[in-house]
Formats: C-alpha cells, sequence, structure tokens
C-alpha cells in the first residue's frame, strides 16, 4: 500500500475519532476490560506453543501440559 493511501486512511479515522494515535505495535494494544492477559507457553509432553493465562503459566512453569495432552492420557488411562 501507498504512503498516500496510509496517509488518507490515517486522516480519515482521525476525522472520525480525534483521539485516534495510530498503530502502536502488537505490545501495546490496549488492554481490553474483561479479557484475560496470556502468555504463551511450551507443553512439556508435545512440545507445542500453547497461549494459557498468565497465572496458570506462572503456576505450572516447565511443567506445563496442554488440554489435549491431558485429554489423551485421561483416554489412555480408562
Amino acid at each position: 500500500m501507498s504512503r498516500h493511501k496510509d496517509r488518507e486512511r490515517f486522516l480519515e479515522k482521525k476525522r472520525l475519532n480525534p483521539d485516534y494515535a495510530g498503530f502502536r505495535g502488537y505490545e501495546k494494544e490496549p488492554y481490553r476490560p474483561g479479557q484475560t492477559p496470556m502468555q504463551a507457553i511450551t507443553c512439556s509432553v508435545c512440545g507445542r506453543k500453547r497461549n494459557v493465562p498468565r497465572g496458570v503459566a506462572e503456576e505450572a512453569g516447565d511443567r506445563y501440559v496442554c488440554l489435549n495432552c491431558r485429554q489423551a492420557q485421561s483416554e489412555g488411562e480408562a
């Protein structure tokens, strides 16, 4: 996309919302009420990265087991 079109889009958003400051990056995305802060953590069984609530990630640490692996383990026991 050209700078001209980017500038037009910015000015249009600014016209509709005078407080609009433009895109500031994904890290600085405003917190939305009711949204639980997430953190990426790696499953200790399958090695896949999963987004989990920050509290769960801090509790489990390196011992985190994802839901899919827990379900597979419980099906194997039954």
